[in-house]
């Protein structure tokens, strides 16, 4: 029988945050907030995605208050994903990609009294979300809604298949715009920015810009908070 050898990703000698999992110089937990967004966010994960420093679906975590993450599976869904998206004080959308297959289950989104919207999104790569979609039989009864792209993705970790995608965090903006949300969405794209920029700067070995705008308002965002 021959072993295989344990896999080692490129990056694993880097001495990392263990919060935000980037080097230790480029840590971003500074810049941390809960903010209380007019719409919660589930992150349904691929195991795959868990501890990869790329990954941008915890950033959604780390400044929108009320986001679960739930690990997805194909056959044994979480019983706390299905108890929570049958909450009757909840409306939940999955957002993925409009199809022709699926056509009637495509929705604009409309603000119901009463109920808290909630952006399913399912983290992982173009494919294995594509996977996950088509194989998360549990979720066929809710409502899918298509992201309304208004800008390029800065995203540049990951090379995306399809010109015009945006990564995880990105496409939680944008349903926070939708929402009615426009400090959140501020809020999202700030701290992305801060992800991407100390990202690239350990990678390329240059210095962090602690001067950037988007530290800035952050920063205001916090004291805002502790009011």
């Amino acid at each position: 029988m021959i072993e295989s050898k344990p896999f080692i990703a490129r990056g694993s000698k880097t001495q990392r945050c263990e919060s935000c999992l980037l080097s230790a110089r480029a840590c971003i937990c500074d810049y941390k907030l809960q903010h209380d967004a007019l719409a919660s966010f589930y992150l349904l994960m691929h195991h795959d995605e868990t501890f990869k420093p790329t990954n941008t679906g915890r950033l959604i975590e780390d400044c929108i208050a009320d986001t679960q993450r739930f690990k997805w599976s194909r056959t044994e869904p979480s019983q706390q994903l299905l108890e929570a998206i049958n909450h009757e004080a909840i409306d939940p959308y999955i957002v993925f990609p409009e199809g022709d297959d699926y056509q009637d289950r495509m929705v604009d989104f409309e603000l119901k009294p009463g109920k808290k919207p909630v952006f399913i999104i399912l983290d992982g790569t173009w494919r294995q979300a594509r996977r996950m979609f088509r194989h998360s039989r549990y979720l066929d009864h809710l409502p899918v809604i298509q992201p309304q792209v208004t800008s390029t993705s800065q995203y540049k970790l990951r090379k995306a298949p399809v010109a015009g995608q945006l990564c995880t965090a990105e496409v939680a903006a944008e349903m926070l715009k939708l929402a009615g949300d426009q400090k959140g969405a501020e809020i999202m794209s700030d701290y992305f920015s801060v992800f991407n920029s100390h990202y690239w700067a350990a990678r390329l070995n240059r210095p962090l810009d602690d001067d950037a705008e988007e530290k800035k308002r952050l920063k205001t965002y916090q004291l805002a908070l502790e009011v």
